[in-house]
């Protein structure tokens, strides 16, 4: 009995394992909301089940041919290639694939929000933030700048906060600043526009 449970246990970490890992690396890629447990399972099976589906000839013929002639280092290696590293080459091959041309066309885009969108490309950008209010704030959007995520709320920080002229233009930076900080409830809109590179 106490060897069944444990096969049970093995088949349960195989059909969980690389499905998990497909979840969690798209999940960085495209941040989204969280699931419950029960449907977290029910997918990481149903990755599993694609991975080994894109493996299948090739478990196959490693199991049958050439596994009795590994070594344990060998092993351990086509193991941690079949439960994590293809499941990671998975979702960057169907990454590529979902941004294609030919597939946004006919399917939506994988990344939900404009915001993800285009905070996601990291480039740098000179924003000029206008509030609720009706003020407007400009700054430096680089390399050490941050927005959040999805699922939560649009803020962001500017490394570089700016001064603007009476026009609405950027004038010049604020001596000694560390940056800005603005937060989701305060922004109405964003102004974008592309640093030149020197």
């Amino acid at each position: 009995m106490e060897f069944l449970e444990i096969d049970k246990i093995y088949l349960f970490l195989l059909f969980m394992i690389p499905g998990f890992i497909s979840i969690k690396t798209y999940q960085l890629i495209y941040p989204s909301s969280a699931k419950d447990a029960k449907d977290l399972v029910i997918d990481a099976i149903a990755y599993s089940c694609i991975n080994y589906a894109f493996l299948g000839f090739p478990i196959y013929y490693i199991q049958k041919n050439l596994i009795s002639s590994f070594s344990v280092f060998d092993i351990y290696l086509y193991v941690i290639c079949v439960l994590l590293i293809f499941p990671i080459i998975l979702v960057f091959l169907w990454k590529k694939f979902r941004e294609s041309r030919w597939v946004q066309k006919s399917a939506p885009h994988p990344t939900a929000l404009p915001w993800d969108y285009v905070f996601g490309q990291r480039r740098s950008y000179w924003i000029i933030v206008t509030l609720k209010n009706g003020k407007k704030i400009g700054g430096l959007y680089g390399y050490k700048s941050f927005t959040s995520n999805s699922p939560f709320p649009n803020e962001i920080y500017l490394e570089e906060h700016w001064l603007l002229d009476d026009d609405g233009d950027l004038q010049r930076k604020v001596n000694d600043t560390a940056g800005i900080l603005i937060l989701k409830d305060e922004i109405s809109h964003l102004e974008l526009n592309n640093v030149m590179e020197q």
